[in-house]
């Protein structure tokens, strides 16, 4: 990465199993440096997939990034870990990753025929190179280039991060969900959340957009499949930092690569579904209208109808009881940990099923 300053040097350090050439997962852990159930998850994927290799059970490639953000990972200020936005921009890691797109698809349309394998290897090896040659002026932006230049020629792309207090939920873009539908059975996530194109270029989707922009960009011309499943897994909340969690996390997640062919063994049984796919656009954020002592009325996971009261915000000095309602039928999915609400924070979200919202879907 390049140095911020002399005398100062970060690295991200990836875990490579298996033989490049076959198919590929990429898998990384707390881009969000303050989330930290994806580093307990990565380090019982790291002791498997370790002995796997050892034993010549990985017949694709995986990467494994265990820690993904070693520039959050470092920003505390009076004892609060910052790991979301970097200090320096202000800028959320998940965010604003490069598009080489249009680049790519001029300059490898000469080399594009009617073979759909042969065309998305072709862009796999654009993509990289252009990825990698890609100039930056920070190092941000050399963080991203690097995790991108790991990840952008995957088939498989696992993204870990933790909500406040949540289910297990997914989110991916629309075109994913086909092949995103097993995972969610094998994590036995409550949620997938579905866009395309959310905004913002978040991590998992400058690696699955390309495809079917692509797809679309060439009209027809040349078959271009949706060659990447990248998906941003939600580890529930952000103390869920257990050995029992995340062993079994890394156990599904491992189960579901051998469903996939990276990992040999027979295939093991598909899961029953544990939750549907929603809009993202229908995922409605509750925020507090004024400030007080936060107190919710309902857990994660309950099954809410539209005006049914989540939670409370109570002024002190006053006295006054302010009711946080939903504003829809959906699945109370997640709620922040702090109990003190600023006005117009951002507190819980509740999924329903029909897209209302527009524009940029994600939150800061």
């Amino acid at each position: 990465m390049l140095s911020p300053a002399p005398g100062t040097q970060r690295e991200i350090v990836s875990l490579h199993y298996g033989r490049p050439g076959g198919p590929k997962a990429y898998i990384q852990a707390s881009l969000h440096g303050d989330e930290l159930p994806g580093m307990l998850v990565a380090h019982h994927l790291r002791r498997q997939l370790d002995a796997l290799d050892a034993a010549g059970q990985v017949t694709g490639e995986i990467v494994l990034v265990p820690m993904a953000n070693p520039i959050g990972l470092s920003q505390f200020l009076l004892h609060a870990h910052l790991g979301r936005f970097e200090l320096m921009s202000g800028e959320n890691f998940n965010r604003h990753y490069p598009d080489q797109i249009e680049a790519v698809a001029q300059a490898v349309e000469p080399q594009l025929g009617q073979d759909a394998a042969a065309n998305v290897a072709v862009l796999r090896r654009a993509l990289k190179a252009a990825v990698e040659a890609s100039h930056v002026d920070t190092e941000l932006q050399s963080q991203r280039r690097t995790l991108l230049g790991l990840s952008c020629d995957a088939d498989i792309v696992l993204d870990l991060h933790c909500d406040a207090q949540a289910v297990m939920h997914l989110y991916t873009e629309t075109p994913c969900w086909p092949d995103c539908e097993p995972l969610a059975r094998f994590l036995g996530a409550r949620l997938t959340l579905l866009a395309q194109d959310s905004g913002d270029n978040p991590f998992d989707e400058a690696c699955s957009q390309v495809w079917w922009k692509w797809n679309r960009h060439f009209a027809g011309r040349f078959p271009i499949p949706q060659a990447c499943l990248s998906v941003t897994v939600e580890l529930r909340g952000a103390t869920d930092v257990t050995h029992e969690l995340a062993a079994a996390d890394a156990r599904r997640i491992l189960d579901f690569l051998r469903w996939r062919g990276l990992i040999a063994g027979d295939k093991p049984a598909l899961p029953e579904a544990q939750g549907d796919a929603r809009p993202l656009a229908g995922s409605m954020p509750i925020y507090a209208p004024r400030p007080g002592v936060l107190t919710f009325l309902k857990d994660v996971g309950a099954e809410v109808k539209a005006g049914d009261v989540l939670a409370e915000v109570i002024d002190p000095i006053t006295a006054e009881v302010c009711e946080l309602k939903s504003p829809v039928d959906g699945l109370f999915f997640a709620r922040d940990f702090l109990r003190f609400a600023n006005a117009g924070m951002r507190v819980a979200k509740v999924a329903g099923h029909e897209a209302v919202r527009t524009g940029k879907l994600l939150g800061a």
